[in-house]
């Protein structure tokens, strides 16, 4: 789940995805689609900063106007990796803004003022979704875009390698400590595998380690925000917060077992996929965006799950039987250059695309990608996802909303720090300083 902007869905850029087959002009769409058919011409376009799956979106919107003759949808392309928002606060200057678009939370939350406010939607899509996918996408407390895909992140781990090592089957229950997780590591390093596999870009170890510091703080969103402004006032000192305190007793556990331990900042993505996907090492901090890389390798094993970070050894410590779980990614419907009977289409689309077997199996099946809904019609081959469902349809989901509410470089100047911790350029109580000075230079804003 790489995080901000290009970030949050952002490791997904490294899908390699065909295109989605345009359906028969024989299949039916989602009865709210049909509802809600334009009696005249109507054509929207559509923002997209999933920029690796421009060409399933493309054939998408073909298929839909298949079903919806009146209505046509443009794909307004934005490039990998950088200039998205550029593009988008170009098209917001011009008055010709996009109909639909695919962005962060925190760009919506930032430009909120130009997008619908959907709570006329909410309640359908408390109905549709699991729990808590809605009060995850809330910004502000207002519904402004729809939840479409969702991710997780944790603790993954390779099947086979585990089961050699303990001599049996593995129960991820098993681990809800520190403790526990160590005397894991000892079994697996005694059977000759490296017990972990630490990704040492700043994206991993800045937002998705670390910022669990600030999403570990409660299990509500608010309070969380309020522990990031007691950090920027001097109010709270991280050094002394136990939640902090107990993440890095654990990264300092990950760090003594690291099968990148010699080498810790080469961060080669592809390279520490493939070793852990092939049982050079049992477990490997990542998401379940990954499968993206690993689902594609020849000679990889075949089974692989998730488990949390434990922080403590106290097991019902919250985060230590929950993963990481958010909505990277919300549509939104533009209010401020659209008409009406746009934004009526918009709507109907959206719909149209989460509900019927059309969309989601363009999301599900050739973007790769998990959803947050109750009534999903295809199955997907992403191993690590279902292992991500099932903590999420048990209640057992940590929700990372806080971060739509950092500023935008939050994770690169702390994961930089966190960099120079990994390699033992600073100790704790300069890991701590610095990351508290980060947060002391946004004071006031």
């Amino acid at each position: 789940m790489k995080i901000t902007k290009s970030v949050t869905l952002g490791i997904c850029s490294v899908l390699l995805l065909s295109s989605l087959a345009a359906c028969s002009k024989n299949e039916t769409s989602s009865p709210s689609a049909e509802a809600t058919k334009q009696t005249k011409d109507v054509k929207i376009t559509f923002f997209n900063t999933s920029a690796e799956v421009n060409n399933v979106f493309e054939d998408l919107f073909k298929t839909y106007h298949e079903l919806n003759p009146n209505v046509s949808i443009e794909l307004i392309p934005t490039p990998i990796g950088g200039g998205q928002l550029e593009k988008f606060q170009s098209l917001l200057a011009s008055g010709s803004p996009a109909t639909i678009a695919n962005l962060d939370p925190a760009t919506i939350l930032q430009f909120k003022d130009k997008f619908a406010d959907l709570e006329s939607e909410k309640a359908k899509y408390e109905k549709l979704t699991k729990q808590g996918a809605v009060d995850g996408a809330l910004l502000d407390g207002k519904f402004l875009g729809v939840p479409w895909t969702a991710q997780g992140y944790g603790l993954l781990y390779n099947k086979r390698v585990v089961e050699e090592a303990i001599g049996g089957a593995f129960d991820p229950a098993s681990v809800k400590t520190r403790d526990d997780l160590e005397a894991l590591f000892k079994k697996i390093e005694a059977s000759g595998k490296a017990p972990v596999m630490i990704h040492g870009a700043d994206w991993s170890l800045g937002a998705h380690y670390l910022g669990l510091a600030y999403s570990l703080q409660s299990k509500n969103v608010d309070e969380n925000r309020k522990f990031v402004e007691g950090l920027k006032k001097g109010d709270i000192q991280l050094a002394n917060n136990p939640q902090f305190s107990g993440l890095m007793d654990t990264f300092d556990l990950l760090k003594k077992y690291n099968a990148r331990k010699n080498d810790p900042l080469v961060a080669d993505y592809m390279k520490d996929s493939g070793d852990f996907a092939k049982g050079n090492t049992a477990f490997y901090f990542m998401g379940d965006w990954t499968w993206s890389v690993i689902g594609t390798l020849e000679g990889r094993d075949k089974e692989f799950g998730m488990i949390p970070v434990p922080i403590s050894n106290n097991p019902t410590d919250y985060g230590n039987t929950q993963v990481a779980y958010s909505e990277p990614k919300l549509l939104a419907v533009d209010k401020s250059g659209s008409t009406p009977e746009q934004q009526n289409a918009a709507k109907a689309f959206i719909e149209w695309m989460v509900t019927s077997e059309q969309g989601q199996s363009a999301i599900v099946n050739k973007m790769g990608l998990s959803m947050p809904y109750k009534e999903v019609k295809v199955k997907g081959t992403n191993v690590i996802s279902d292992a991500v469902t099932k903590y999420v349809d048990q209640g057992q989901a940590i929700n990372i909303g806080v971060i739509n509410y950092l500023p935008t470089d939050w994770w690169s100047k702390t994961g930089a720090s966190m960099q120079k911790y990994l390699v033992g350029k600073i100790d704790r109580k300069g890991l701590a300083d610095e990351v508290q000075m980060y947060w002391k230079s946004y004071s006031g804003k």
